[in-house]
Parts: structure tokens; sequence; C-alpha cells
């Protein structure tokens, strides 16, 4: 016999009840904020060029005033590289000590140098090259 399920009540609700809360205390905040009406920029405004010699901090040259944050694009700049390195050296992978990488021919590994010995007595620069590959069914 099959019964109905029942609610479990207890302390483990709290995280969850915690969370609501705090959605409708900032759907409240959001709602009731006022904001002035948008102002834009003059006809004449050079927006691109301000942002860049504001980059360099050279804000006597840019139409629009704003702060030099040159810094803060280095920071940015930096970050940025290393998270690339980084997924770079998570996407590379180890078989039998080697390092296999995205690097391949149809799932060969890529030969360094031409008619280089691959390993099963072929040179690399037989009829199963890619230069040969005609693409038809012949």
């Amino acid at each position: 016999m099959t019964s109905k399920p029942r609610l479990k009540l207890g302390s483990h609700l709290v995280p969850g009840l915690a969370a609501v809360a705090l959605f409708f205390v900032m759907a409240l905040a959001f709602a009731g904020a006022s904001f002035p009406s948008p102002e834009g920029f003059g006809p004449n405004a050079n927006v691109t060029a301000s942002i860049g010699y504001a980059m360099f901090d050279l804000t006597d040259f840019g139409s629009i005033g704003s702060e030099g944050f040159l810094a803060a694009f280095i920071i940015i700049a930096i970050v940025l590289d290393a998270a690339i390195d980084a997924a770079v050296f998570l996407a590379k992978r180890e078989e039998d000590g080697s390092v296999v990488t995205a690097l391949t021919d149809g799932g060969r590994d890529l030969l360094k140098g031409s008619g280089a010995e691959r390993g099963d007595g072929r040179s690399g620069s037989d009829e199963e090259s890619p230069s040969n590959w005609t693409g038809g069914d012949e």
C-alpha cells in the first residue's frame, strides 16, 4: 500500500526560507527605488574617445568627464590572461606519460617535420595525408 507524500518540517527548511525572505526584501527595495530621468550626452560628445583617454589617464582631452582607470584595465587584462592560461592547462590530458592536446589530425597525433616516422613503420607523407584526400568516393 502506498502512502501520500508528507511534508517533513524541521530546521533543514531554514536556509530556503531565508532565501525566499531575502528575495522579497530585495524585490521590495528594487521596486520602491526611484531613479532620476536619463540625461544622455551632448550632441558633439565623443564617448569612445573619452573612454580611451580615461584608460590612459588623459582626462583633459576627453569631452566627457571621467576618471582614469588604467590600473583597473591592466589588472583585468592580467586576470583574464591567467584564466585563459589556466583553461589551456586544464584542457591538456596525459595518457601513458605523453601529453595529448587538441592538435590532432583525425584522431592521429600531428607529426613534427615532414617524413617523420609515425611509429607504425610508415612515413608521415604517405597516401593517407590530408593533402592527398580528394573528398570523393573513389
